[in-house]
């Protein structure tokens, strides 16, 4: 596969567009969970404008009263066309697509597909949150392989996971998050046609959360795991709501490998009623006509990644910070500043900045917080020096 290359959209970096005093205006959970004088850098939405296309298209169907029941497939049409554009993906057959609510109701259906009660589902920690917390309510054993030192996949731990999952005989997942929040890290072809290798071997379904694929930066390039050397078997699950800033429009698309689309025909037809069709028709608009926001926005992401690096070194020298080249997330090595294994409240209560705690990670997250660089560089700034100034 072959991306194509991000080119400069002439449109203005979003993260700019909106000031302090406007975005307190907003009641989404970033906005109402803490109090006025807290600066929110923590859940993943976006301090952004929507794009202008995801306006109109919104504006046109309130207009039309068209507030029913989602129909047809545009959104499958539009992320295949978007997929085979942005990342030389031409596999994703929307036929093999089925429309679920979000991505983690998502991933909850697809396990329900390839395991039962009691089984184990592989996580590589640390890892999104609601990983360990949607696995543990469907009844399935989370099981924790952690990402090696580099932050990458580590396929010795990996393996004997594997091997873990599948004793006496039975079902196994993983669950695999490509791009990987909290890290931004990106995985290759050749790590990913690994997984497929032992996941073949073991027995393993995959299952990939690539909610974060459109928002790898600069030369990186996204690889869909349904579309390396054997990851025909495995179920991905897509949205363009973390790229888009679309959280509350709900709707995502469950997509299945040329070998696994038997397990998706067998996804209950009631699930493909809980998406909002306001949600399929922004998400559609996003993806046809919202590149060059996109691209402007990568842009945005890229500056304030520098630029953290260059505000942690000069006033937070003891917090080891490696750039992701994915997501909208920064992930803080906190452990030589001796805060303990929570600093995210240290940050909170002394600095008046909310992080997420690296605790709920799971393995590897103490001593780690997690920061959104989805904002202005005003914000950034002001959060790192509220960050420095709790140290006092």
């Amino acid at each position: 596969m072959t991306s194509i290359p991000h080119g400069t959209s002439g449109e203005p970096n979003p993260l700019r567009a909106l000031d302090l005093d406007r975005l307190r205006r907003r009641t989404s959970m970033k906005w109402r969970t803490y109090p006025d004088d807290v600066l929110p850098l923590w859940v993943a939405e976006m301090d952004v404008p929507l794009a202008e296309p995801v306006v109109r298209a919104l504006t046109d169907a309130l207009a039309l009263g068209d507030t029913g029941y989602p129909a047809g497939t545009p959104y499958a049409e539009a992320l295949a066309e978007f997929a085979e554009k942005r990342w030389g993906w031409t596999g994703l057959d929307v036929g093999r697509t089925a429309i679920v609510p979000d991505v983690m109701l998502g991933v909850v259906e697809m396990l329900r597909l390839v395991t039962g009660p009691g089984d184990a589902v592989v996580v590589n920690p640390p890892v999104y949150p609601p990983f360990f917390q949607f696995v543990a309510h469907m009844d399935r054993r989370v099981l924790q392989a952690p990402l090696g030192a580099d932050l990458r996949i580590d396929f010795g731990v990996l393996e004997e996971s594997f091997r873990q999952a599948v004793a006496g005989g039975r079902r196994a997942a993983f669950l695999l998050c490509s791009p990987h929040n909290p890290t931004g890290t990106v995985h290759t072809t050749e790590e990913l046609s690994a997984v497929a290798h032992l996941a073949e071997q073991y027995g393993v379904r995959v299952v990939a959360d690539e909610i974060h694929a459109p928002l790898v930066v600069g030369d990186t390039d996204f690889v869909p795991y349904l579309g390396v050397p054997g990851g025909g078997r495995g179920l991905s699950l897509m949205s363009a709501s973390k790229a888009f800033n679309l959280a509350g429009l709900k709707a995502a698309l469950a997509i299945a490998g040329p070998e696994s689309a038997a397990d998706l025909a067998l996804m209950p037809e009631e699930v493909s009623h809980g998406p909002s069709h306001l949600g399929v028709i922004a998400h559609t608009a996003a993806l046809r006509e919202g590149t060059a926001w996109l691209d402007a926005l990568l842009a945005g992401l890229d500056e304030n990644r520098r630029l953290l690096a260059e505000l942690l070194a000069e006033h937070l020298p003891a917090i080891a910070y490696r750039p992701g080249d994915a997501t909208y997330l920064a992930w803080l090595d906190c452990r030589a500043l001796g805060l303990g294994d929570d600093p995210a409240d240290v940050f909170l209560h002394r600095g008046r900045v909310a992080l997420n705690s690296g605790l709920p990670f799971g393995m590897g997250g103490a001593g780690h917080v997690r920061l959104n660089l989805a904002t202005s560089p005003e914000i950034v700034t002001e959060a790192v020096r509220r960050m420095a100034a709790a140290l006092e």
